[in-house]
């Protein structure tokens, strides 16, 4: 028999705020963590914004111990523990050192890349015959799958220990993958995120291909647009989300929170074939993606009440409202709400599609719609298809039942997750 499966813990690392209470408050609040980064202004980039975490030695220290911490240099694993770990925290499950490993629990942690700044200082020192101070843990920190290695020691999960990676999909897919695992009885709990690293060696391929903005360097909070007719182009962005899912009986046997349900959801590629390319979303997919994600979680399209969209502030957003609208097969002021959390934080590439699945567990399990910022432009190829009250521009509070949250990365791959407002019987 296959497992219901829900939401029982979340933490964030985000460039609008570290942990939830912070977060959930910037988000309600329209408020914006892009600001200018010095280093991409002395590198030169167009783009001399970015939507950053910040995290000081005193918070990283309730994480790592100081040994951990000497010669450590990785933006995305720092981010990914602590994200992971206070998901852990916020599940009510225990941090306790057990000389055998949790069987029953497990990591899905994605990333794009890991410790680039780490394995640029190692190149550097192995030209400069240096190799044996590179470190104990110079491949912990580079390896991709150093985020979950991290966290399966910390944790001592002794269940599937493993990263995922799928460009701006990561986040979204790994949280499939966990929910694929407990439905099948093979896990009774997975940690469930994605992180990015942050920096100019992550942006600066963005920043080559010209798809960042460039034209709101002195005004950062105004950069990522959206939806907008002014939009320029993404902000560059970092972080982490975390959740952790969980059987249900396994939930409720041990007097958990819960959060929401995941009803199921969709993985799939357009092949770079037709529109699809390597940097472009194939209609035909993104539409599949979609409609299946809907079958897949058992509902109707019409009981769908927000969207948080993949919404990147390009050239694409119109095309993707169109795709959802085609999907849906609901247009006008029947289109459920949509909002982009990219509006606040940037494009936080791999890290994007967990933090924005935590900021859509939040409204359901809170009852708000959180408001789109940058975007009272928005572009007419969007207003003649969806009713501009569907795109909200202040907090709305607002019990919701369903959200679909999707994400569509580099390479044609993309990604759509049904989550559910959780009612106790």
């Amino acid at each position: 028999m296959e497992k219901r499966v829900v939401i029982t813990g979340l933490g964030v690392v985000a460039p609008n705020g570290v942990g939830l209470d912070v977060f959930t408050h910037a988000i309600k609040n329209g408020i914006s963590g892009i600001k200018h980064d010095a280093e991409l202004e002395r590198l030169q980039f167009s783009c001399q914004i970015a939507g950053k975490p910040e995290i000081s030695t005193q918070l990283a220290l309730q994480y790592f111990s100081e040994l951990e911490l000497r010669n450590f240099n990785s933006t995305g694993i720092l981010y990914g523990v602590i994200a992971g770990i206070d998901a852990w925290k916020d599940a009510g499950l225990s941090l306790e050192i057990k000389e055998e490993p949790d069987w029953d629990s497990g990591t899905i942690f994605g990333t794009g890349t890991s410790g680039i700044d780490k394995f640029r200082e190692s190149i550097y020192k192995i030209d400069d015959f240096q190799t044996r101070r590179l470190g104990s843990t110079a491949v912990a920190q580079t390896m991709n799958s150093g985020v979950s290695a991290y966290l399966g020691g910390k944790l001592g999960l002794g269940n599937q220990v493993t990263t995922n990676s799928s460009a701006c999909t990561t986040g979204t897919e790994s949280i499939l993958m966990a929910y694929e695992r407990i439905k099948l009885g093979q896990a009774k709990r997975i940690l469930a995120g994605s992180t990015s690293d942050s920096g100019p060696y992550i942006w600066g391929g963005f920043d080559a291909m010209r798809v960042c903005t460039f034209k709101h360097n002195d005004e950062p909070e105004q950069g990522s647009r959206p939806m907008s007719a002014s939009a320029s182009g993404f902000v560059p962005g970092s972080g982490a989300g975390a959740l952790v899912l969980e059987d249900l009986e396994t939930a409720l046997a041990r007097g958990a929170r819960i959060y929401a349900e995941v009803l199921g959801g969709n993985i799939n590629s357009g092949g770079q074939r037709g529109l699809g390319t390597m940097t472009a979303p194939n209609p035909m997919a993104v539409q599949r993606c979609i409609k299946n994600a809907i079958a897949n979680a058992g509902i109707d399209a019409n009981e769908i009440d927000a969207i948080n969209g993949h919404l990147t502030a390009t050239s694409k957003d119109g095309l993707e409202i169109q795709n959802w609208s085609v999907a849906l097969d609901r247009k006008g002021k029947d289109f459920p709400y949509i909002n982009s959390l990219k509006s606040m934080v940037g494009h936080c590439l791999s890290g994007a599609g967990s933090i924005e699945s935590v900021a859509s567990v939040l409204q359901l399990a809170h009852g708000f719609v959180f408001p789109n910022i940058n975007c009272d432009d928005l572009h007419a190829e969007i207003t003649a298809l969806i009713d501009e009250s569907k795109i909200p521009k202040q907090f709305i509070k607002k019990e919701l039942n369903i959200i679909a949250k999707a994400s569509f990365g580099f390479g044609d791959v993309n990604g759509c997750v049904i989550f559910k407002k959780w009612k106790a019987a």
